[in-house]
């Protein structure tokens, strides 16, 4: 159940075209309390999720790199992981 909720973040994120903003901030926290799941397609997916959003628009962006750095902070192996990948595409270097 958590990976079908995180693709459907993800997907949104994608084709959602008149979501505000703000509908995106508020999940930001959620992807944060569950980047700990070692499950290897939940961890996919809340990874997909984070990128996603980060990709919409320049303040989104922002968002996602800072929970994504948030992520990297709290030192979970899955987060370490979440947060290396989003981060390294975030910021244009993937």
């Amino acid at each position: 159940m958590k990976r079908a909720a995180f693709s459907l973040i993800a997907a949104l994120a994608v084709h959602d075209k008149q979501a505000q903003d703000e509908r995106f901030l508020a999940l930001l926290p959620i992807i944060r309390r569950h980047a700990n799941d070692d499950r290897n397609f939940v961890r996919k997916a809340v990874n997909w999720a984070l990128r996603q959003i980060g990709k919409r628009n320049g303040v989104l962006r922002e968002a996602a790199i800072a929970t994504a750095e948030a992520i990297r902070a709290d030192g979970t192996r899955s987060g370490r992981w979440i947060a290396s990948d989003a981060l390294r595409e975030l910021r244009g270097r993937g």
